[in-house]
């Protein structure tokens, strides 16, 4: 089979299209021939080694994929030959066929097609997440969400208009917002790319705060980081929630007088740990996800898609902060 492989540290550049030995489905795992695979701003990271796990090289990027069943290892017993399922990995899924543990995958709602479903699990998942196991976001509540465009943001954006929330979107562009609010987002917000002298932050953190009115942001969804977070996170409410979701900007340095004067609270989201220590949570969660996409409250946003011998691209466009929505890799037939 072929895959993507990352031979030495660096960008995607560096990476690989290349003939490997096929897997072989370990016990209670299946053997995926994907059909898609989406990119998450993780897979920009593992291969320069700044990402949380850093395996053996050689290996593949890619954290989420769609494919169909084509066979199964010893003591497998919730899929077939033939299911169609989305699964997810810590790495690996940039190739022809990968092994998934049977829990790490999820059957794929009929109709649903295999680029969507590729853009699903692990946006979606975090997002809802973030919102109601970490953020006990209700209705009627406000929800400020920075990277409102991304793949993780513009699922919040969904998910919070579907929990009920009035949804502002921050993005570093109007298209960007004007995506968000085609999604639901009932204000929004163009944040400079770069943040430069004290004047220029004083007035984002302002209108931060002018777009959430009085009372503030009940929960704020940072999925950018660095210099804007301690600017949105004084527009946070009275007992507000900040839930910490990524740093494309950077890590931030948040001074820890602002919690103490909102008495609000600063929430890390990390769902595959959750995912990995509460599994029926997790398959709580993920039916009422499911149950959402039935109803059309959310569908994933492919905004990109690349051929297998482009994924490298496809990375670099990510890394790059271009992506509205999802960026997918077409791997099989669709």
């Amino acid at each position: 089979m072929r895959a993507v492989i990352s031979n030495t540290s660096g960008g995607p550049e560096t990476l690989v299209l290349k003939e490997v030995p096929d897997p072989q489905p370990g016990p209670k795992q299946v053997l995926l021939s994907v059909k898609a695979c989406a990119i998450n701003f993780p897979d920009t990271l593992i291969i320069e080694d700044r990402y949380q796990f850093r395996p053996e090289r050689p290996f593949s990027p890619g954290q989420e994929v769609a494919g169909i069943v084509s066979a199964i290892g010893p003591g497998t017993t919730k899929y077939e030959p033939g299911d169609r399922v989305i699964g997810w990995l810590n790495w690996g899924g940039m190739a022809e066929k990968v092994a998934v543990d049977e829990t790490q995958c999820i059957p794929m709602p009929k109709g649903m097609p295999f680029d969507e479903a590729s853009a699903f699990i692990l946006t979606f998942g975090t997002s809802y997440y973030g919102l109601k196991e970490r953020g006990h976001l209700v209705p009627g509540e406000t929800l400020l969400i920075l990277g409102a465009a991304g793949g993780v943001g513009l699922a919040a954006v969904e998910l919070g208009k579907a929990m009920g929330a009035r949804v502002i979107a921050a993005a570093s562009s109007e298209e960007k917002v004007k995506i968000a609010k085609e999604h639901g987002a009932d204000g929004g917000i163009v944040y400079p790319r770069t943040l430069g002298d004290k004047a220029s932050r004083k007035e984002l953190s302002e209108a931060f705060k002018e777009a959430c009115g009085a009372n503030g942001a009940n929960v704020i969804y940072d999925a950018v980081g660095g210099q804007y977070s301690e600017l949105a996170l004084r527009a946070v409410a009275w007992e507000g929630r900040f839930l910490v979701v990524g740093f494309p900007a950077g890590i931030p340095s948040i001074p820890l007088n602002l919690p103490l004067l909102k008495s609000c609270q600063i929430v890390g989201v990390f769902w595959a740990a959750w995912v990995a220590r509460e599994h029926d949570a997790f398959e709580k969660s993920t039916g009422e996800l499911l149950e959402f996409y039935k109803k059309g409250s959310i569908r994933p946003l492919v905004s990109q898609r690349f051929p297998f011998e482009q994924a490298s691209d496809a990375i670099q466009w990510v890394a790059e902060r271009k992506a509205m929505g999802k960026v997918v890799v077409i791997i099989g037939d669709q």
